[in-house]
């Protein structure tokens, strides 16, 4: 894959990454040092795939050198696999994999219909209620407490039971956070309130990014028009075990 949504959604994640790195232009992975790194937590590893390519970001040259011995002969479709992180090196702990997901203005499927949306701005007390209702785990996943945009809900009454907008990334890229009230999900809120997220991005002339783990929010992406091209994890490793 070599069009302008690859290309785009690359920048991102070499910005991220917090030193000079491209993915390679005929595949494979690239590792490079970077303490600062934000493809990951502090002093873990970072793996974003995007096409055939991968970008991998380790906080030190020992940690590096375990990468580059472990997937000097691994396809680069595998690294997204847990088994095969925990079969190459001595892994600890593994945040992932998500899917990354990308929109152009073209593919844009807007929901029609359904619910009212209303708006509120990012921080509002009505969203913190929301993401109590949902549990620190799911609101945490959702990013709802990060949104700089305005918000878009859906109300049952008084209380918002959705919520989506988005928080600015690099490379004029808006990253979708999306929540819904356990109570509420299965009945198509998530797509309506992120349909106006997505349109609210676009108008800005943003790149829509959609990182998902469950199922659920995978569908919600690929209805309204996303296109999975890769992948993301952080690996955290036990350097007493491997080196």
């Amino acid at each position: 894959m070599t069009d302008d949504l690859l290309a785009r959604a690359r920048s991102v994640w070499e910005q991220l990454a917090e030193v000079p790195v491209s993915f390679p232009s005929s595949g494979g992975a690239v590792v490079v040092v970077s303490a600062a790194s934000q493809l990951c937590p502090p002093a873990w590893v970072g793996i974003a795939k995007l096409g055939d390519a991968a970008v991998i970001t380790v906080p030190d040259e020992a940690q590096a050198l375990l990468f580059r011995r472990a997937v000097v002969d691994t396809p680069v479709e595998t690294l997204m696999r847990t088994s095969t992180l925990r079969a190459l090196l001595p892994v600890v702990d593994i945040l992932g994999p998500a899917a990354l997901a990308y929109l152009s203005k073209d593919d844009f499927r807007p929901e029609r219909g359904g619910a009212a949306v209303g708006c509120l701005p990012p921080g509002h007390g009505d969203l913190r209620a929301l993401a109590q209702s949902a549990g620190p785990e799911d609101a945490a996943e959702s990013g709802i407490d990060e949104i700089g945009s305005p918000v878009f809900v859906v109300r049952d009454g008084p209380e918002v039971v959705a919520a989506a907008g988005y928080r600015r990334w690099p490379a004029s890229t808006a990253h979708l956070c999306v929540l819904t009230a356990p109570q509420w999900r299965g009945h198509g809120l998530a797509r309506q309130v992120a349909s106006r997220a997505v349109a609210h991005a676009l108008d800005a002339g943003l790149l829509p990014q959609w990182r998902a783990r469950p199922e659920a929010s995978r569908r919600v992406a690929a209805t309204l028009g996303f296109r999975e091209i890769g992948g993301q994890l952080s690996v955290r490793l036990g350097l007493d075990q491997g080196v």
